[in-house]
């Protein structure tokens, strides 16, 4: 029997090389949803190739025109975003690919786990922003959280066949971005071209901004805590410029385990798409003779004051993340419109940081509230600055 995979966010970085193993593997997978944000062209492209049974398009405005496309096609499609979180609860649905950026990512995946469904997760800011909520939603549905990230398919890897071996540590590894090295004075005139160039992975404009700033570990490392049940402390990071060593586990016994490969993001969606099952592939592999250096080095976290920001916000706990989060969001953005310099992120999500108020345990509702909140203080805060 073929798995039937709904991908949310079809039209992105993740979303499409998860298509691109469902065409290498069409014994193996079927596709059942596809969900866009914005991107109609794209999704009525992916639909007519792969005839899901449905598709959800989050812009309204585009419905229509969806519509129109894959009438002929016998496609259903639904447009805006509460769509998404009911056509995640389809009977016919056997795996949800969250591959949903930011916050977006949250109340589908929790209407997932409330439909019982497994969750491959490549959303990392879910568990960033509501990790305790949503791990116990799980657990209390007996639905599987299969990690996504490469960072955390490795760990889990690593995991296999030891889950009663209690974890001393998780090192996560992280590539450096293409700044490793430099001075914050070099950083102060970075550009945005020059922030997308990241050397090791392909990936959105979203996530690479995130890896330049180092932002995306500390994301990472927020995430590995409530995947894998951690305390904030045990949790690491380290700079592994060649990005083979994907992350280790630490066992109580002094043991590390590592998984390694080369840096494509096929391989980690497919693992979380045929768990348990390692299938077959074409793909090129990992000669361990032709890479004879493989270096560690501790991240600089004076320079890329965003990692000691997330860091921070793990430690505090609470709504910290989530505000985090959602600064780091807009300050993304605004990077991405030239309208703040690349330091100034660090900046405004700092700022951010310490004027939110703070919750201690929030609930979905405090997480919505302290996620507007921050967005809105944030764009007003950058807008004053632009304007000034």
């Amino acid at each position: 029997m073929k798995k039937r995979i709904a991908i949310l966010g079809s039209t992105g970085s993740i979303g499409t090389q998860a298509l691109e193993v469902v065409r290498e593997q069409p014994d193996r997978f079927a596709v059942e949803l596809l969900t866009a944000g914005r991107n109609a062209d794209l999704l009525i492209e992916q639909a007519l190739a792969f005839g899901p049974n449905a598709v959800v398009i989050g812009d309204t405005a585009q419905l229509a025109r969806v519509k129109d496309a894959l009438f002929p096609a016998g496609i259903k499609v639904y447009g805006g975003e509460a769509a998404i979180a009911q056509a995640v609860a389809m009977d016919s649905i056997d795996l949800v690919l969250t591959a949903l950026v930011g916050f977006a990512g949250l109340r589908p995946t929790l209407a997932a786990i409330a439909a019982g469904k497994p969750i491959a997760l490549a959303n990392k800011e879910t568990l960033v922003v509501a990790g305790e909520l949503v791990t116990q939603a799980a657990r209390e549905k007996g639905v599987n959280i299969l990690p996504v990230d490469s960072e955390h398919s490795a760990i889990f890897q690593c995991m296999v066949g030891e889950w009663h071996n209690p974890i001393e540590k998780v090192v996560l590894t992280a590539s450096g971005g293409p700044f490793r090295g430099r001075t914050r004075e070099q950083l102060a005139g970075v550009t945005k071209a020059q922030a997308l160039k990241h050397p090791n992975w392909d990936m959105g404009a979203k996530v690479t901004i995130d890896s330049a700033s180092l932002m995306n570990k500390g994301l990472e490392a927020i995430e590995a805590r409530w995947l894998f049940n951690l305390e904030p402390g045990q949790v690491e990071i380290v700079v592994h410029p060649q990005s083979i060593v994907h992350s280790l586990v630490q066992f109580r016994d002094g043991s590390m385990k590592a998984q390694l490969g080369l840096p494509d993001m096929k391989l980690p969606i497919q693992y979380a798409m045929a768990f348990p099952e390692r299938l077959r592939t074409t793909w090129p592999r990992f000669d361990l003779a032709r890479h004879p250096a493989l270096t560690f080095e501790p991240p600089d976290l004076d320079t890329f004051r965003n990692l000691t920001l997330a860091l921070e916000a793990m430690r505090r706990g609470g709504n910290a993340p989530c505000v985090l989060n959602a600064a780091n969001e807009v300050a993304v953005d605004l990077f991405l419109q030239d309208r703040i310099g690349f330091l100034e992120m660090s900046d405004l999500v700092e700022e951010r940081l310490a004027k939110a108020t703070f919750v201690p345990r929030p609930t979905l509702e405090d997480l919505v509230a302290s996620d507007e909140e921050t967005r809105r203080h944030a764009r007003e805060r950058a807008s004053i600055a632009w304007n000034s």
